[in-house]
């Protein structure tokens, strides 16, 4: 008897251990996804800050940045080759459901992949996806290669695709999505002559890009997280259009970035300013902070269609030195039209 309550007992322990993990790795997942504070507070405490003004106030750049390039980028990756500096981003899979949901054998472009901490539980959940992934420094794809080599997933160098590309000044290749494919996407109906057709307007469907054999014929869904903010302002709706170009219609592009008024926003030193809202850390990257209506404006302007757009306010906690951060992240779906 005293045996079988033992065994009840720790039975009983093990399961409330096993709920309290399950808890613990629910409240991570959804913390990137909060709302912990309400953002038009944070924005009336930053705006009534006299030592913060000089983040709001107007700034006339002399000169565009020069740093922000695949150099940069490529020294920061070469300083962090560990790939201890990133966590795998388990949560997106959370933020963005699609990706679970999708069709067997789809297809992601990952923009600006870094070490592969968003390519990794994309490839880890989903076994018949296949990602594509550039970044402009040819050492961040080698860090992805190697912590993709070193993660624990069948199959996983067959269905991962790097290429350096730095989409903010030139295009994709055409491998993803040639001209020809793209031109007939744009192009959404065909009128032929009615002395031809014996009718007047007759609409004819154009060839899916799946059958096409000169390219990919586009990707599902394109990932765009903490990229955009590191390519200076002027380049950012050239690349956005890159993204628009290669997605299938009915395509999904998932953005995730800064947000304006986020902590790390309000550290930066007035010296490290290089023009609104942007700002230039001491390696020579680049850093822009994003509000709802100038990402709306930007995404919409080429053509998406806005499926969510919001801030995500999430108070992060270092116990070590008893502080409270508040971060601010901009969250989007957009969608390429039918």
């Amino acid at each position: 008897m005293a045996i079988r309550i033992l065994g009840s007992t720790l039975s009983a322990f093990v399961d409330r251990i096993k709920s309290a993990s399950e808890m613990s790795k629910a409240a991570a997942a959804d913390e990137y996804h909060s709302k912990d504070f309400e953002w038009e507070m944070l924005r009336q405490q930053v705006e009534t800050d006299l030592s913060l003004s000089y983040h709001i106030s107007p700034f006339q750049p002399s000169l565009s940045p020069s740093s922000g390039d695949s150099q940069a980028w490529s020294h920061f990756h070469s300083r962090h080759s560990t790939g201890k500096f990133f966590k795998e981003r388990r949560y997106l899979l959370k933020e963005f459901p699609e990706l679970l949901s999708s069709e067997e054998n789809s297809k992601v472009l990952e923009v600006g992949c870094g070490n592969g901490s968003t390519v990794l539980p994309i490839l880890r959940v989903k076994e018949r996806t296949h990602v594509y992934a550039c970044d402009c420094s040819v050492e961040a794809l080698e860090r992805a290669k190697e912590n993709l080599e070193c993660a624990d997933i069948e199959h996983v160098m067959e269905r991962f695709h790097p290429f350096c590309c730095d989409f903010s000044t030139t295009e994709f290749p055409k491998w993803l999505a040639c001209d020809t494919c793209r031109n007939k996407r744009l192009q959404k109906l065909l009128h032929h002559n009615s002395e031809v057709n014996g009718t007047e307007g007759t609409l004819i469907n154009l060839p899916s890009m799946k059958d096409s054999s000169c390219c990919l014929g586009g990707v599902d869904f394109v990932t765009l997280v903490f990229t955009l903010s590191a390519i200076p302002p002027e380049r950012m709706v050239a690349a956005v259009k890159e993204c628009f170009s290669v997605l299938k219609p009915g395509g999904m592009l998932f953005f995730r970035d800064y947000g304006l008024y986020d902590m790390t926003m309000l550290r930066f030193e007035p010296d490290k300013r290089v023009g609104f809202r942007h700002y230039m850390r001491a390696d020579g990257t680049l850093s822009y902070f994003f509000d709802l209506d100038g990402g709306r404006n930007l995404f919409l302007g080429v053509g998406f269609i806005e499926l969510e757009l919001e801030y995500c306010c999430v108070k992060s906690v270092n116990r070590q030195k008893r502080k409270t951060m508040k971060r601010v992240w901009v969250h989007g779906k957009f969608q390429k039209p039918l």
